[in-house]
């Protein structure tokens, strides 16, 4: 089932947030959480517990209703499971890993790329019959570009930055004279901040990164890295991991703490916001003085059109104009498979007008808004401010009396904005169907969609649009028989 918080036309998904006391099930990703379905009309159903990371059951088949009885056999299963999907080594075995690994000859130090792992010599025959190859310390250092990106963006969805963001991010925490990043799910970050450290041969500035894929654990001590799943808060090696950011977050001798967060875009912002909530409550009470009414610093890096959900969860938190990009993301990006601008943005409780955008990159301050914006971000006043999520020039609606999109047109029978060829009728405020226009449904229960699909199914499976000029063309000898003659013809050579 698909965890989505959107509504479909009988019912929606919630997720609901329990006491840190009350045990959920687990699942290989940690405790589960629990979703509530919701009626149209407000009423509730019933509860289930389902996979924190994965929206998508074929990614963790997890499922178990909240008043289910499960039997110790069914217990003993899924445990079973659990263990079986556990990473081949723990933390501390992997640090082992990592130093003699380090000492090696440069001809013995060998990746096996179908394994995803570093390999010891004694290793290396159990692997020959893999892709393998030599493996550089410049490599060593950047695991990022070394491993195979997981890309299901539901889960663990591994977009990289462009070198140009991350050194953005770096240079913009650098100069605001913060010394310890906690990079969560920014692999990227990470190297850059080791990289520099060497290249600068002495640390100045620290960093831990805690991520969901047990893979980096090889090319990092304990201090460094810790597996964890940001969806419910949960580190895989329990107290010890826990213990580690703990004491990265306490501020000792003036080092500044900030947290750089980059999930994947299909996850629940509820979790999220409630996993960083519950890390800046553990900053909170690190710190020497009185930061009762102080949030940890953060940057929450996630597509603009998230901002309602983000600002009701954490309203402290401010949308910069900034784009972010990636290195492997399809549309993410700039250049010629990209888009014209990327749709991601830094979500930050720093003081916007203290966060400097590149001026040679387009951005300019607005003395009004006292914050960096994009170039067409154009202020308004009538609405006094500069209203632009996208990156283009949006225009003030008289009748709305706001600001829209420039791609929008005010509707006279809906009485709002919208797109020209939008289904009319709709009143605002009002739920339909973006399909067909229809008030009495949404797009995911329309019945026209199910025709189309349907009737694409069927063609499909008869042999698809692919065969069709591949047929030669004949004229039909006779009228075809109707199904139901064909069927009598049939029952009748079966009779005799």
């Amino acid at each position: 089932m698909d965890m989505s918080e959107e509504n479909d036309e009988t019912f929606g998904i919630d997720v609901i947030l329990q006491d840190e006391d009350k045990k959920a099930p687990c699942c290989p990703h940690g405790p589960t959480l629990l979703f509530e379905k919701v009626s149209k009309g407000g009423e509730k159903g019933r509860r289930f517990y389902a996979c924190s990371a994965c929206r998508d059951r074929k990614d963790c088949k997890f499922f178990q209703w909240e008043d289910d009885k499960v039997s110790e056999a069914r217990l003993l299963a899924r445990e079973a499971e659990n263990k079986s999907k556990r990473p081949p080594f723990t933390q501390k075995e992997y640090c082992n890993r990592f130093r003699k690994f380090a000492s090696l000859s440069l001809d013995e130090k060998k990746f096996c790329h179908d394994c995803q792992i570093l390999l010891l010599p004694a290793e290396h025959a159990a692997h020959s019959s893999h892709r393998t190859s030599l493996i550089t310390a410049t490599q060593l250092r950047r695991p990022s570009v070394l491993l195979r990106p997981l890309d299901n963006k539901k889960s663990n969805a591994q977009y990289l930055f462009t070198d140009r963001s991350a050194h953005f991010l770096l240079d913009t925490l650098a100069g605001l004279g913060y010394k310890k990043i906690l990079c969560v799910g920014t692999p990227r970050l990470q190297e850059l901040i080791k990289l520099r450290n060497m290249e600068q041969k002495h640390e100045t500035m620290k960093s831990l990164l805690l991520d969901i894929d047990f893979r980096y654990a090889q090319f990092y001590n304990k201090d460094e890295f810790c597996h964890y799943n940001m969806f419910n808060h949960h580190f895989f090696d329990g107290e010890a991991s826990s213990s580690v950011l703990q004491t990265f977050l306490s501020e000792s001798d003036g080092e500044k703490v900030v947290m750089v967060a980059d999930p994947p875009f299909g996850g629940l912002v509820k979790p999220l916001a409630r996993s960083f909530s519950l890390i800046s409550q553990t900053w909170r009470k690190r710190q020497s003085q009185d930061c009762s009414n102080t949030d940890m610093p953060m940057m929450w890096i996630f597509p603009y059109f998230f901002e309602p959900r983000i600002l009701e969860c954490l309203p402290s938190l401010t949308m910069l104009d900034y784009q972010v990009d990636y290195d492997n993301h399809p549309l993410y990006k700039h250049g010629k498979t990209g888009r014209k601008q990327s749709p991601v943005r830094l979500f930050t409780n720093i003081s916007p007008k203290d966060v400097i955008l590149p001026k040679d990159e387009g951005y300019r301050f607005c003395s009004v808004c006292q914050r960096f914006i994009w170039s067409l971000n154009k202020h308004c006043a009538k609405c006094n401010i500069c209203p632009s999520k996208d990156g283009r020039e949006w225009k003030h609606c008289s009748v709305c009396e706001k600001c829209v999109k420039p791609s929008w047109r005010h509707c006279q029978s809906c009485g709002h904005c919208a797109l020209p060829d939008h289904p009319c009728g709709r009143g605002e405020g009002k739920q339909g169907c973006f399909n067909c226009g229809s008030l009495e449904h949404k797009r995911k229960a329309c019945p026209v969609k199910d025709q189309h699909r349907n009737k694409s199914q069927r063609f499909k499976a008869k042999g698809g649009a692919k065969n069709i000029s591949n047929r030669p063309a004949f004229k039909r000898k006779g009228k075809r028989k109707s199904g139901a003659a064909r069927r009598a013809k049939k029952m009748a050579a079966l009779s005799v």
